[in-house]
């Protein structure tokens, strides 16, 4: 089937349009439902019992904030947790011949 779409009218070109996405709104829904089922069918042909929640989202983070552990004294501003890279102003202070522990954030 082809279609000279430069003949359709603006509202003949909308319903068509709405019309598609309608259909494929359906398929993808079908084929979501297929899979779960294949999911579920394949689990329980090995003695596993799978729930599938739908509309969450599983996060591994929780979103906790690291604390601060290092300072930088000459401006409270700069602050590092400790993890990943060092921030410049502490290489900076630490090749001047300053020890980390003297940055650390007293509780």
């Amino acid at each position: 089937m082809k279609t000279d779409f430069t003949e359709l009218s603006e509202a003949e070109l909308t319903s068509m349009i709405e019309n598609a996405q309608r259909a494929l709104k359906e398929k993808k829904e079908t084929k979501r439902k297929e899979v779960i089922s294949k999911i579920k069918e394949l689990a329980a042909s090995i003695g596993v019992n799978v729930e599938i929640t739908e509309g969450t989202k599983v996060s591994g983070r929780k979103g906790s904030k690291v604390p601060i552990k290092y300072q930088n004294p000459n401006n409270l501003s700069q602050k590092w947790t400790g993890r990943g890279m060092k921030p410049k102003w502490l290489q900076t202070l630490l090749e001047q011949g300053h020890r980390l522990e003297e940055f650390e954030v007293k509780s």
